[in-house]
């Protein structure tokens, strides 16, 4: 993972995504997920091209349980994009890059 992007916790995620200034992207992942393995590296790329434009922040669905619940995460890899504290939009499953790049553009 790169060091553009932020591992988040349910103890963090207040101030880290729902307070945060501008969009973020939360990737809720596990270490044992295979497509989540798949996706990480494309996600590193967007943290890079995106820059200030999109926070990206990782959170382990095994080590943080609460937040994950609240926003009804039942499949992994599932990604919430939150503006101004609340959800903008939702994908489940593994995405090409092409795939994350529209979901993201459509945000940004």
């Amino acid at each position: 993972m790169s060091d553009l992007m932020k591992h988040v916790t349910d103890a963090d995620f207040q101030s880290e995504v729902l307070e945060a200034e501008g969009p973020v992207l939360v990737d809720f992942w596990a270490a044992w997920c295979g497509p989540c393995k798949m996706i990480a590296p494309i996600l590193d790329e967007m943290a890079a091209e995106y820059g200030d434009q999109l926070k990206i922040c990782k959170m382990d669905v095994d080590a943080s349980r609460e937040t994950p619940m609240k926003y009804n995460v039942r499949g992994i890899p599932t990604l919430i994009i939150f503006k101004g504290g609340d959800v903008d939009s939702m994908k489940v499953g593994a995405v090409s890059r092409k795939q994350l790049k529209e979901f993201i553009d459509a945000a940004v």
